[in-house]
């Protein structure tokens, strides 16, 4: 059991996939950052000194806290935003060195060249 379960952590998906999610989520965080620390308090400026974050509905003693979800909403947006920016970026970086050489066309001998004439004349027959 013990071999199948090296087998299986040390494929190059699954690494792979540990890795993202460790990027993912210190990206997450800086993102996250980024919209509390610089975007929502300059939104808040625009706005007359308005605080999503703290805005609240009080019925009676219960308080529904919706800025705060709000404010997870557009944080959501703008992490899958700007990851997928990067994905794009990177995935032009990887087209680039993914394209293949122009193949040479290899050269006929005199055999083959009379076989694809007579394909090409039984063909024209056909029509």
């Amino acid at each position: 059991m013990w071999e199948d379960f090296k087998a299986f952590a040390l494929k190059g998906n699954v690494l792979d996939l540990a890795i993202a999610v460790v990027i993912g989520t210190a990206f997450g965080k800086i993102v996250t950052s980024l919209v509390e620390d610089l975007i929502m308090p300059a939104v808040g400026l625009l706005l007359g000194g308005f605080s999503m974050a703290g805005a609240t509905y009080t019925v009676g003693d219960a308080s529904l806290e919706y800025g705060a979800f709000l404010q997870s909403v557009l944080d959501f947006f703008i992490i899958a935003f700007s990851i997928f920016i990067v994905i794009r970026i990177f995935m032009k970086f990887r087209r680039k060195e993914e394209m293949p050489e122009e193949e040479a066309v290899p050269e006929l001998d005199k055999k083959e060249e009379l076989l694809v004439e007579i394909r090409d004349l039984l063909k024209k027959q056909q029509l």
